[in-house]
């Protein structure tokens, strides 16, 4: 086994073996409204849930030189957001949106997906996504970097609303290959659904 100390690699080194290493990772495709009331959309693959009592979902949101992403500032301004989990019918529009935009254009105009009105919060979603996530702010935590300039923030939401295509529900389940869903890998890799099994977990 090689041996490494993160404390002795660059940022982009630690960056390379942790998305090396966690893999594959669901991507959060989270919608957000600005206070101008442009619609935003990008993919996020440091995402998951946390718990579901309350259904609450984290995503983490680097920063550049400190600066907050449209994403994370649209949500701590409207205190909503949507999340849409990726699928292999528009992997390719969701991989547009990470396109670096100025805040008054619209990622979903230059993808040329739907918006479509949500239920329980102002954010529209996607029509595209088979599975949106309508969310408002739990907590927003700004984390590493240094206190003036945090690296990330991680963004917590409770669900508030779940949209699911009547083709993937049955029973109160999810079909995850009838989703045919998208996961990241490192560098521009992405990897699709395969084989599964079942493992009866122990008494």
């Amino acid at each position: 086994m090689k041996s490494i100390d993160p404390d002795t690699l660059s940022i982009k080194e630690n960056y390379k073996f942790l998305t090396g290493s966690i893999i594959p990772r669901p991507i959060a495709f989270v919608s957000t409204l600005s206070t101008d009331g442009v619609l935003n959309a990008a993919p996020f693959s440091y995402f998951n849930a946390l718990t579901s009592n309350p259904p609450l979902i984290a995503i983490s949101i680097g920063r550049k030189n400190g600066i907050q992403k449209d994403t994370s500032r649209n949500s701590e301004a409207l205190g909503e957001f949507v999340v849409h989990i990726p699928d292999e019918t528009y992997i390719e529009a969701v991989n547009l949106t990470a396109a670096n935009l100025g805040p008054e254009e619209s990622e979903v105009d230059l993808a040329k997906l739907t918006a479509v009105d949500s239920v329980k919060v102002k954010v529209p979603g996607i029509a595209e996504a088979k599975i949106r996530l309508e969310c408002v702010v739990e907590q927003i935590l700004p984390l590493g970097g240094t206190a003036d300039q945090p690296a990330t923030d991680l963004l917590i939401g409770r669900v508030v609303h779940y949209h699911i295509a009547e083709e993937l529900y049955s029973g109160g389940r999810i079909d995850a290959e009838k989703l045919r869903p998208v996961g990241r890998l490192a560098g521009t890799n992405y990897v699709k659904m395969g084989e599964t099994f079942s493992l009866d977990r122990p008494e």
